[in-house]
């Protein structure tokens, strides 16, 4: 039964793909573009859904380990396909059709770099673009180890959404960039403009009206009230964290450094599932990781069920850790644990 359901969704995800990129096609065939370039358009539109679905199912089922060879072999061609892509577009570089297909592609098969890139040629191109500025901004986020929206990418989403006000994804990330910044009223706000647009009653709007109380307790400078921490949870884990620097390596703070509060995964990569990050001169303070504080559906608090919370204060402001950077940790706990876990800052980076 979960296959065919997978199997079915993929299969609307590329007859979907296939309806946004038809009008692009006959545009391209009025332009003069050679007719192979299309049908590795279509190719790609609808192996890639497919092949995420079969490697899904392959990976999530302990039933096909026995041997399942059909996403293996659809993922060769899928390999074989994008470097024809690539191949058109190194002859064509001024294809944006072919590079918003690669940064889609790229996108869908988590090759971040890529995607970016791509999306810089689309933007090169055609400036005004908003779905390859929103594309931009995701794949800068999705390729930094901190998943932080600043610097070009939040540029890019403030550009998106003055052009096309009702653009969902560019105010959901400028929203989250807010978020990160610390500027929760402007964060609340962004995602106002998003509610309308939302179907009442959906996962969507539930999900964006909890983010909405949480951005808005935090702007009153107090925690979140039981109704609006309550929501937070009710959507996934959520981990009070109180951080605190040792008397001795006070005099080590200074004006305008910033503190990193994370949670990953005890066994895994080491990207954050969540990360806070505040003017450390707000220390100590208490900060609550949540799922909303992952920047993808399965990079998040509730997707492992222990992680390891750390604390970090950086002189530099950037999330990769530096020699002389103020180190602490709350150990490995549990992702749905509900008591507080304290962080005494008490180390010096090497």
């Amino acid at each position: 039964m979960k296959s065919v359901f997978y199997i079915t969704a993929a299969v609307m995800i590329a007859v979907a793909l296939a309806l946004l990129l038809l009008p692009l096609l006959r545009h391209g065939r009025q332009a003069g573009r050679p007719r192979g370039i299309f049908a590795l358009m279509l190719f790609l539109v609808v192996t890639i859904p497919l092949v995420t679905a079969g490697l899904y199912l392959k990976v999530g089922m302990p039933t096909t380990l026995n041997g399942v060879s059909t996403p293996a072999q659809a993922g060769m061609d899928i390999n074989k396909a994008l470097d024809e892509l690539r191949a058109h577009l190194a002859s064509n570089p001024k294809d944006s059709q072919g590079w918003m297909l690669l940064a889609q592609a790229a996108t869908e098969m988590q090759q971040p770099d890529e995607a970016r890139d791509a999306f810089d040629h689309v933007l090169q191109l055609t400036p005004n673009d908003t779905n390859a500025m929103v594309g931009w901004a995701q794949a800068d986020s999705t390729a930094r180890p901190d998943h932080h929206i600043e610097g070009r990418a939040r540029d890019l989403l403030q550009q998106a959404v003055k052009l096309q006000p009702d653009n969902q994804r560019g105010l959901w990330l400028l929203g989250i960039s807010d978020f990160q910044q610390g500027q929760f009223a402007d964060a609340a706000a962004t995602w106002r403009l998003l509610q309308p647009q939302l179907q009442p009653g959906s996962t969507v709007a539930q999900a964006v009206a909890q983010q909405i109380a949480l951005a808005d307790a935090r702007a009153g400078g107090a925690p979140a009230s039981a109704s609006s921490t309550s929501a937070a949870s009710s959507s996934g884990a959520a981990l009070q964290v109180n951080v605190a620097v040792a008397p001795t390596l006070k005099t080590k703070l200074a004006a305008g450094d910033t503190l990193f509060v994370y949670a990953r995964a005890e066994h895994g990569p080491p990207m954050p599932l969540a990360v806070a990050r505040i003017n450390a001169g707000q220390l100590p303070t208490t900060v609550t990781l949540t799922d909303a504080m992952g920047m993808t559906p399965s990079m998040k608090l509730s997707s492992v069920p222990r992680v390891f919370v750390g604390a970090r204060i950086s002189h530099s402001g950037e999330a990769v850790a530096q020699a002389g950077d103020l180190e602490g940790n709350g150990g490995v706990v549990d992702v749905h644990s509900k008591t507080p876990i304290s962080i005494l800052i008490d180390k010096v980076h090497d």
